[in-house]
């Protein structure tokens, strides 16, 4: 085929890479290649080159036998660096919703999931990269230069076709075994399975009926899957390897990973050795458990192997690594079981030694003769299964792809012949340059990193590489049109007039979502969505999505979302752009202190930004600055004025922090004033539904809010929550059917979902309940089958845990109560000074244990203005508190608690319940 020609920013773009494997490796450089590509808007062609019918499953993710389950949690295995739990959040929405982190998934699974993130992110990379999958092997590499251009490879397939690319990367995986340990009468017999893992070589050994003894020659992680699938009554599998060792099991419970005291680095093989086994000593007396001081060495086990001699390699590989291999990778708690079993009824033998010779036997089986340290063994068996694993010399390959690269000079052995070697991946020629753009990943790297085949190691192998590929082709600052960095062209801006690094397209659907956002209407992720798949590259609109679902409970995946921001942050982007995604990521990873430390410096600077002033004032988008004294948003919201020249959107927050102030003439005014210019600002509406409710106007309330709701707050995204508000200017007129219809039309699962049904159809139930409002079945179940799991027990802010221990408590749900204080009591200070008590506190009032209740309850109420929303909101704690003081019989406390709340307000209810508490 003809070669390609060099890319121009004029004409079109044929700039190709070839990834050669499609395997997990070929697979993770592609999904970075492409999405880094689509950020970046840098179109070239990709090829992958792989026979196999899926990409991304190669040999170790193909297996079907369900017992094949990963040797590594599943919270490790995620596709991406920065988004460790994206794999756990995979496996959630696709049928496993109970799973968590350190749970092992079946490897069949997990290839799955590479497939899929693959998929996806070719989808996601359309118009920018075109990918070609071509289903065979590259058997040969040869290099030249176009007159005038860079060099390229040409590929030679195995059906006789050339393709030719830029760029190549090697994503073979381990270099298969040459059986070079098997007796010469054994390699040819047809009972020695070389490849256990080629498709149908072990039919033969599975046929029905067959329950002759096999030989696994090796007792790595392969020989325990294949020991576990040819596992059947009547049979024994015997597996024989040098040092006898099969891997070890992980914990059931694992401890974190404890690190290393000592530095390790540089010290010579004897006094590592020695600082090693003091370490583990040292985690054994501490922890009881060996795992997480093996497991704190991870993260400097390639420091120490590159500063180690050659000597000292040769001589820790020789001596210590398969001791160290069986105890660094280690078997699922589950497989360890099953294992356990086959040892323990026989079915399972393993043996310290070497496979001496094999005969034929007249019906074709084999007897083969061992020995071992307690003698030689002769034992008759139907089958010989290579199970050695990969062969550590890739110098010894017979690929010969790699062969011809290596006779070439393009690339040379690495540390004691094993793989071959680059610099960070870009491979080194015999002449030790790296002039080509050729690099590899993974198993190839073993001589260089020794720690190099788990996903931990290769997805960060296959980011650097894709930043490598690319960075020559990507332009060194890319304008907001997205063109050539030289043509100067006018940024957009968003609605407050700050400069957009995006195209207009994009900043159109940007300003949408924050508009709707802004007026508290739905839409707004819709729109985001737009934006970013317009400009995958745009760190605002990644940034909005990634807080819009944190804060407000919208449908977006969190994690995925702020790792996309903060990838294109680091591309593409101004100070004020960087200040935006710097608070989101602190509000969604860091304390709430830290969270607000950061909104508060990028107010200072950015005092017009309206969507980080909606951000930090807690009307009802968002959950605002936390603090106890409840005045740095009001602080905010006064310092920001000039910015924002009287705008309906800051006159709409300075009504809510006036009526919070208490100075409710004032706060309907502005209310009023900002819905005259803007009659769907839900924030202004929210502000006057505050001010009714604190006056007492429960009938002007209930009727401003009924017309609202039927005109302008058709489109709000918060319609809910304004029902709530009309359901409790219902609640105290004591109009109890109302509160019923409102229930029915307003409020049920199905009319609100998710994070909104707790925060206002759950409270309200419960509210109901403790006024005596609602009689009959009480579906507060329905309420929580909405919410997702997470939600409930694992809540990322106080203001949604408040509301989670509320349904709790409503559904009677103890053990619930229970797991949420134990989350509470992990999570940030406000959760674990506010909610984990208050947890307690309902616990006793479920138990009935009516006075700690109260005293429980009446010590954490000057706390609850840290957890965030409004006054009416956290007011349910105080209905609590009354409900507890009259149950324990401390009725003059709840008369005067009754008695202060009406000397604010007027409110039938309270008043009829003084009455009944006076007489």
């Amino acid at each position: 085929m003809a070669s390609p020609e060099p890319c121009t920013t004029s004409g079109p773009c044929t700039r190709t890479v070839a990834i050669v494997g499609a395997g997990a490796a070929g697979a993770l450089v592609a999904i970075q290649l492409c999405e880094t590509a689509a950020r970046r808007r840098t179109p070239f062609e990709l090829l992958l080159i792989d026979p196999a019918p899926e990409a991304g499953r190669g040999i170790a993710y193909s297996t079907l036998d369900p017992r094949h389950r990963l040797n590594v949690p599943a919270g490790k295995m995620s596709c991406y660096p920065d988004d460790p739990g994206h794999f756990v959040r995979w496996l959630c929405h696709h049928g496993e919703p109970g799973v968590r982190g350190g749970d092992f998934a079946e490897r069949y699974r997990y290839g799955a999931y590479l497939a899929d993130t693959l998929g996806r992110a070719i989808m996601a990379a359309q118009g920018v990269v075109t990918v070609r999958r071509l289903r065979t092997r590259a058997t040969g590499c040869r290099w030249t230069t176009l007159p005038g251009g860079d060099p390229t490879a040409r590929l030679e397939l195995a059906d006789g076709r050339t393709v030719d690319a830029h760029r190549v990367v090697l994503a073979t995986g381990p270099s298969r075994a040459n059986a070079e340990w098997a007796p010469e009468a054994l390699r040819g017999n047809d009972r020695f399975i070389a490849d256990p893992w080629a498709p149908g070589a072990l039919d033969a050994a599975l046929g029905q009926g067959d329950k002759e003894d096999v030989l696994l020659v090796g007792t790595g992680l392969t020989s325990v899957d294949i020991a576990m699938t040819l596992d059947r009554p009547g049979r024994t599998v015997h597996a024989v390897s040098r040092g006898g060792r099969l891997p070890q099991a992980h914990a059931v419970d694992p401890l974190p990973a404890a690190a290393c005291a000592t530095p390790l680095r540089g010290l010579p093989l004897p006094a590592l050795r020695a600082a090693v086994r003091q370490h583990i000593g040292r985690v054994m007396q501490t922890h009881g458990d060996w795992r997480p001081a093996v497991d704190g060495l991870r993260p400097v086990t390639a420091e120490i192997w590159a500063s180690m001699s050659t000597e000292e390699r040769a001589e820790f590989v020789a001596q210590y690594g398969s001791l160290w291999n069986t105890h660094r990778h280690r078997m699922p708690p589950a497989t360890a079981e099953a294992v356990g079993r086959m040892r323990r009824t026989r079915r399972m033998r393993t043996y310290q030694g070497r496979l001496a010779s094999t005969a034929a036997r007249p019906d074709g089986s084999l007897t083969v003769s061992l020995t071992t340290g307690d003698g030689p063994r002769t034992l008759p068996v139907g089958w010989v299964v290579d199970c050695t694993g990969p062969g550590l010399r890739l110098s010894d390959t017979a690929d010969p792809l790699w062969r011809s690269l290596l006779d070439q000079g393009a690339a040379m052995p690495g540390p004691l012949s094993m793989g071959v070697a680059t610099d960070d991946g870009r491979l080194h020629g015999a002449d030790g340059s790296t002039t080509r753009a050729l690099w590899t990943l993974g198993a190839p790297r073993r001589g260089e990193l020794w720690e190099t085949t788990a996903i931990p190691e290769i997805r960060a192998q296959a980011a650097t590489i894709a930043e490598a590929v690319l960075d020559p082709w990507t332009a060194s600052a890319l304008p907001a049109g997205g063109g050539p960095a030289r043509r100067r062209t006018r940024r957009p801006t968003d609605a407050s007039g700050f400069p957009l690094s995006t195209h207009a397209a994009a900043a159109t659907a940007y300003r949408l979502g924050v508009d709707r956002l802004l007026k508290v209407r739905a839409g707004a992720p819709q729109a985001l969505r737009r934006s970013v798949a317009l400009d995958p590259g745009f760190a605002l609109a990644h940034a909005a999505l990634a807080l819009i679902g944190h804060e407000c409970g919208a449908d977006v995946d969190v994690s995925r979302a702020l790792a996309d921001a903060r990838r294109a942050v680091r591309e593409r982007a101004d100070d004020y752009e960087r200040s935006i995604v710097d608070v989101v990521s602190r509000r969604v990873l860091h304390t709430p202190a830290d969270g607000d430390a950061a909104l508060l410096r990028h107010l200072e600077e950015y005092p017009g930004d309206a969507l980080a002033l909606a951000v930090a004032v807690p009307t009802i988008a968002f959950s605002g600055l936390r603090d106890l004294d409840g005045t740095a948003a009001l602080r905010v919201v006064e310092r920001t004025a000039p910015a924002h020249g009287g705008s309906w959107f800051h006159t709409s927050l300075l009504a809510f922090m006036r009526q919070e102030e208490g100075r409710y003439d004032e706060a309907g005014a502005l209310a009023e004033q900002a819905l005259a210019a803007e009659p769907a600002s839900g924030h202004a509406m929210h502000a006057l539904a505050h001010v009714h409710y604190e006056r007492g106007d429960h009938e002007a309330g209930r009727e401003r809010l009924g017309r609202w709701l039927a005109h302008q707050g058709r489109g709000g995204t918060h319609r809910a929550h304004f029902s709530w508000h009309a359901a409790l200017h219902e609640l105290a007129l004591e109009d109890t059917a109302a509160v019923r219809r409102r229930w029915a039309e307003q409020l049920s699962p199905g009319k609100v979902d998710g994070v909104r049904a707790l925060v206002d159809s759950g409270s309200l139930l419960w509210r109901a309940r403790l006024a005596g409002a609602w009689q009959g079945p009480f579906p507060i179940g329905d309420v929580l089958d909405t919410a997702p799991v997470d939600v409930l027990e694992r809540p990322a802010t106080a203001f949604v845990a408040l509301h989670a221990a509320i349904a709790l408590t409503a559904a009677g749900d103890l053990p619930g109560l229970r797991r949420l204080r134990a989350h509470a009591l992990r999570a940030d200070e406000v959760q674990r000074s506010v909610i984990a008590p208050l947890c307690a506190a309902f616990e006793d009032i479920l138990e009935e244990r009516w006075t700690e209740a109260a005293r429980g309850l009446e010590r954490l109420l000057p706390r609850l203005p840290g957890v965030g929303g409004s006054a009416a909101q956290r007011e349910i704690v105080e209905e609590a508190l009354l409900f507890a003081l009259v149950s324990a019989g401390r009725c003059d406390a709840a008369r005067g608690r009754l008695e202060e709340r009406l000397d604010r307000r007027s409110s039938p209810h309270d008043r009829r319940r003084l009455t009944a508490l006076s007489s």
